[in-house]
């Protein structure tokens, strides 16, 4: 399986360019920069709270592959999510010693899992309130 930074201008009304930038993937190493999105008009918020998030793409399944799930580890929310027809996911990230997480299931019960590091990613402090 490959990872990639999103194609997508946006999801659920949220553009990429206001949680990440400069994403990249080499190997199962992952570096770019996440923005701390707070935006609580928005579903990705509404539904998750505000945080950091990173995009991406998953590519290159196996074609015995049933099912895909992808998430953080450790989590610490909704666990594993099973991937839609566009193999894209939004993921909350809480912090750089995370993972992503990827398990492919196949009809006979085999999994491949995967890890992918976010140690080059940078978290992009919050931005102060001016005239507080």
């Amino acid at each position: 399986m490959t990872v990639s930074p999103a194609d997508k201008p946006s999801y659920w009304g949220t553009d990429v360019a206001d949680i990440q930038e400069d994403i990249s993937v080499d190997g199962d190493k992952i570096s770019g920069t996440l923005k701390y999105y707070d935006d609580e008009t928005k579903s990705l918020v509404q539904t998750w709270g505000e945080g950091y998030f990173i995009a991406l793409k998953f590519g290159d399944i196996d074609q015995n592959t049933t099912k895909t799930m992808v998430g953080i580890h450790p989590t610490q929310g909704s666990g594993l999510v099973e991937l839609d027809s566009d193999k894209d996911a939004v993921i909350k990230v809480k912090s750089t010693t995370q993972k992503i997480k990827t398990v492919q299931s196949d009809a006979q019960g085999h999994k491949n899992i995967q890890y992918f590091d976010l140690s080059g990613i940078t978290l992009e402090p919050k931005e102060e309130s001016e005239g507080v």
